[in-house]
């Protein structure tokens, strides 16, 4: 062997069917595939920013400009693409909205980081000067941002508009902020070190269709959207003891297959009567502990119906776990799960009410714990879309509460910290000092595609934008409806300032996880997808022939 290398034989390590791209190649491959994913998704940012339709292999249909839910929907086959993607899905767990903005960045920063590549600029040198930039990006958004008190409705209010505009909400979005902000400071607690804890996990959302949105209302407490299992029940209940039960009040089930041999028609009595006698004992024990309403997340036998009725006792069958959850914080007691052990103790309090009209029970607790906003639309894609949207606003505004910060929307930001970080470039040694100047010039891509997407002059709007931050003013943004430069917090336009440091991060760090790569080798078998295929490329390499198609669709 080492007689035949001393010749210049080359050792062969990869199978003659391994796919492998090495260094620049591997670069551009890489920040090819994740600036495809960024336009994408691009166009759908800002209140003019349009819509995308999504259609599934089932034929189902999304209509939606929400960033997150766009690229988790998309049909992505190509290892750099995810990572992209996670930016949005850690965006949207992190700060609830600002997806877009993330993404968008990510790609931003990668196209100025090829440029620098191509000027011989060693990767390492752009990744450190991306870490510091964008480490004295979020310092300077905590000494532009402004504090808000988790008290000032109107300026919650603002926040949540301005995280729900251009999301379908804009001609109810004055009545859907003010439910969104009612929602959040009723769930609201003030902690022992004066900070303020907002548990989402107490406000339901529940969809309707058939009206206008601006019917949409809140409601304290629970909405269940059942019937009643039995004509003769019931239907208010005020001042009612409740149980939640997580087991079916039917006759129970052998574990094992049995079959049962029957001589005569007494015996067929004697065995129907021991079923009765079994759904009786079950009512029986729901009655005793003083239970008015049973709310049951499994079956209800058509014998107990009538035994459930005839004691005056309403009774609601297959309801969702979450809602079973979620009517625990509303009522209080316990969620039962086996009718021998219950007890009064285990019931809850509360008052249940029917709207006839939209066939729903309205269940009011007596020290309720939990909201709920009942949004009406007038079709299913209408009402989808809103819930991703008032999801979004809870979010944001529940993230100002807790972090207690906000900072001007409309691309002002943006260009104020691109300008700080240009002043700061000229403290920076060395290349890292191109990559800081890179980095704001991304940063700016966040107005300029505002302004694209409404149909104005990005390279004009931006001008203006810096001419009014080099003034001093550092509120000073895009009002996409009129094309002027405007103080967008008087105007309104107001975001979390921890949206603006975590999509900063997310798309920093995986701009330069993406740079850090040099070398993309087939792995053999570690995919679980596609062994079976055959002709396919080893090792989820597929997405790599695909993946300048994807590009060219995009």
């Amino acid at each position: 062997m080492s007689q035949r290398m001393q010749q210049g034989q080359p050792m062969i390590i990869l199978g003659d069917d391994s796919q492998r791209v090495k260094d620049r190649d591997a670069q551009e491959y890489n920040i090819r595939a994740a600036r495809a994913v960024a336009e994408a998704v691009r166009s759908t940012l800002g209140p003019k920013g349009m819509d995308k339709m999504l259609v599934d292999s089932m034929g189902d249909v999304t209509i939606t400009n929400d960033g997150v839910t766009i690229l988790k929907e998309m049909d992505i086959d190509n290892p750099t693409a995810e990572m992209i993607i996670e930016v949005a899905e850690t965006q949207e767990n992190e700060a609830g909205d600002g997806t877009t903005t993330a993404v968008a960045i990510a790609g931003e920063l990668l196209k100025n980081a090829e440029d620098l590549l191509e000027q011989d600029i060693h990767p390492t040198a752009v990744i450190k000067g991306f870490h510091l930039a964008s480490e004295k990006a979020r310092e300077e958004i905590s000494n532009i941002a402004e504090s808000v008190d988790p008290d000032d409705e109107e300026l919650l209010k603002k926040v949540a508009e301005t995280s729900m505009t251009g999301k379908g909400t804009e001609l109810n979005k004055d009545v859907l902020a003010q439910l969104v902000v009612d929602a959040v400071r009723q769930v609201t607690v003030e902690a022992h070190d004066g900070s303020h804890v907002v548990d989402l996990e107490n406000v339901k959302l529940e969809t309707q269709t058939g009206r206008s949105a601006s019917e949409s209302e809140l409601l304290t407490g629970a909405v269940i959207d059942k019937d009643p299992v039995h004509d003769n029940m019931p239907t208010e209940a005020e001042d009612a003891n409740i149980l939640l039960l997580n087991e079916a009040i039917e006759v129970e089930e052998a574990s094992a297959d049995t079959n049962v041999s029957i001589d005569s028609p007494d015996q067929l009595q004697q065995f129907l009567d021991q079923e009765e006698k079994q759904l009786k004992k079950k009512v029986q024990q729901i009655e005793d502990s003083g239970a008015d309403v049973v709310f049951c997340q499994k079956g209800i036998d058509d014998l107990a119906q009538h035994y459930l009725a005839k004691q005056g006792i309403l009774a609601v069958r297959r309801v969702k776990k979450s809602d079973i959850k979620f009517l625990k914080n509303v009522v209080g007691g316990s969620i039962v799960s086996d009718l021998d052990s219950l007890e009064a103790s285990d019931l809850g309090h509360g008052s249940v009410s029917r709207d006839d009209e939209d066939e729903l029970f309205y269940v009011e607790g007596d020290d309720a714990h939990g909201v709920t906003i009942l949004l009406r639309g007038s079709t299913d894609h209408v009402v989808d879309e809103l819930e991703r949207g008032i999801q979004d606003a809870l979010d944001v505004v529940s993230t100002t509460v807790s972090d207690g910060r906000v900072v001007a929307g409309g691309g002002a930001i943006e260009v104020e910290l691109a300008s700080r970080l240009r002043d700061y470039a000229d403290s920076v040694s060395g290349r890292e000092q191109l990559a800081v100047e890179a980095f704001a010039d991304a940063l700016e891509l966040v107005p300029r595609v505002l302004a694209e997407n409404a149909g104005l002059d990005s390279i004009d709007t931006l001008v203006d934008l810096r001419a009014a931050h080099e003034d001093g003013q550092v509120r000073a943004g895009l009002n996409v409806f009129t094309g002027d430069v405007v103080d967008t917090f008087d105007a309104g336009v107001v975001e979390p300032a921890h949206s603006k440091e975590q999509a900063i991060s997310s798309a920093t760090e995986a701009a330069n996880l993406v740079l850090k790569i040099d070398d993309i080798i087939a792995a053999g078998d570690l995919s679980t997808k596609g062994d079976d295929d055959e002709g396919g490329a080893p090792g989820g390499m597929g997405g790599m022939g695909g993946m300048g198609g994807m590009g060219g669709a995009m």
